[in-house]
């Protein structure tokens, strides 16, 4: 035992730094591809590769705690060796927890089926807060260390050939390069990523109830419908007493705007009698209220949302179902994203086609004028700006089925 530990610590020097060097390039992955993962815009370009990526994202997230735990069998000689030195101390500690966090709540959001969407929520909150603290930290710590930053005390002054150390007790200089340098670095950070990271705090903890967001969405509604639907009295003012958490906007084209001349629903396929309503015709169908949670397969979640629409097998009762019909396509008005459910999961009786989300018309961001809600499914069963219901024989393979994500969608 006492070899294998001789021989583990033997090259520590170069073993340290190849440490870092490693754990520097896993970091800048992890960064850039959970970036990438975050962005909307990504969806649509990478289609089936944003599953690789994910995946990659999460197998060199856990191959991240090799270098921590290799790391921890050489602490001992490292901390001595920083004995006199609290920032580099710090910055260990530091550095270790982002780690560590990073790694704990990843690994939460990886398993979210076994974890649930509670800690899934948090788990969330905690990675994107690791993630917008950590990485100016480590971009700062990174462009900061570079060799030819390095404290005047800690290189060579030349005097012509002979390079004499600075005596501790020489005259310092007010103010170095690279005390310039270091704090251009960190306003430089502050001024770039602080407006983004203040934007961020204000929309995930300001807004507890989730009003501000609705409103917020609702005032940057781009559709254009006449006249708006009015709410039940269970709905306004909302039965689940307003929504609890932060609508975010994922979307695989750009958003669409309708208004009363290019919007349509219809229900057609396998059905006896197939229909179609505009917006007025639509808005005299007979409509119920629910309060449910809208869970996300990316980890968030919204509670106590009161939709109030048309149940899904109220449309089926209304068309009739021909006997060899066994599912649905679920059209999205943006003439792109399908998803397939079967008519046993849309017997349920929260199955529905949204028309107010807490007694307020449905902005496009969020899908509106018309969405489906799956509340017992991720988000991705429930289609955004849905304008048709086709009733099939066999199973359809939605957009994101398509690309690596479960047809079974179960929270």
């Amino acid at each position: 035992m006492s070899e294998l530990w001789q021989k583990l610590r033997k090259g520590y020097g170069k073993k340290l730094a190849a440490l870092h060097a490693w754990n520097g390039w896993i970091v800048a992955f992890l960064a850039l591809s959970g970036l990438i993962l975050l962005n909307g815009y990504w969806r649509g370009v990478l289609g089936e590769s944003r599953v690789w990526l994910k995946q990659a994202h999460i197998y060199i997230g856990l191959i991240s705690l090799l270098p921590v735990l290799y790391y921890l069998l050489l602490a001992g000689k490292h901390w001595k060796q920083l004995k006199d030195k609290p920032w580099q101390k710090f910055n260990v500690l530091v550095v270790l927890a982002l780690l560590l966090g990073w790694l704990i709540s990843g690994a939460v959001l990886w398993q979210f089926h076994l974890a649930g969407p509670r800690a899934s929520n948090a788990a969330l909150f905690i990675h994107d807060a690791l993630t917008w603290v950590g990485l100016p930290y480590i971009i700062y710590h990174s462009v900061t260390r570079v060799k030819w930053l390095k404290e005047p005390g800690r290189r060579a002054v030349q005097t012509g050939k002979a390079a004499q150390p600075l005596h501790p007790a020489a005259p310092q200089p007010v103010y170095t390069r690279r005390a310039f340098i270091r704090g251009a670095v960190g306003v430089g950070l502050a001024v770039t990523v602080g407006p983004s990271f203040l934007k961020w705090i204000g929309r995930t903890i300001g807004p507890i109830g989730g009003g501000q967001n609705i409103d917020k969405l609702i005032e940057n509604n781009a559709n254009r419908l006449a006249p708006d639907p009015l709410p039940q009295p269970a709905s306004s003012p909302p039965i689940g007493g307003g929504a609890q958490g932060f609508f975010r906007v994922y979307t695989v084209t750009s958003i669409p705007s309708f208004n009363n001349d290019n919007w349509s629903f219809a229900i057609d396929g396998l059905v006896d009698r197939p229909m179609k309503w505009k917006w007025e015709s639509f808005l005299q169908l007979k409509r119920s209220v629910q309060v449910s949670d809208f869970h996300c397969v990316t980890g968030w979640s919204v509670y106590d949302n009161t939709w109030e629409g048309i149940p899904v097998k109220r449309f089926l009762e209304m068309v009739g179902v021909k006997n060899e019909a066994k599912s649905a396509i679920f059209h999205s008005g943006d003439g792109v994203y399908t998803s397939g459910i079967t008519l046993e999961q849309l017997a349920k009786d929260d199955a529905m086609v949204a028309v107010l989300h807490d007694g307020k018309p449905i902005p496009s961001d969020l899908g509106g004028p018309v969405r489906l809600i799956m509340p017992k499914m991720y988000a991705y069963k429930s289609v955004k700006w849905l304008s048709r219901i086709e009733l099939i024989e066999g199973e359809h393979i939605g957009y994101w089925e398509q690309r690596g994500y479960k047809n079974e969608a179960w929270v």
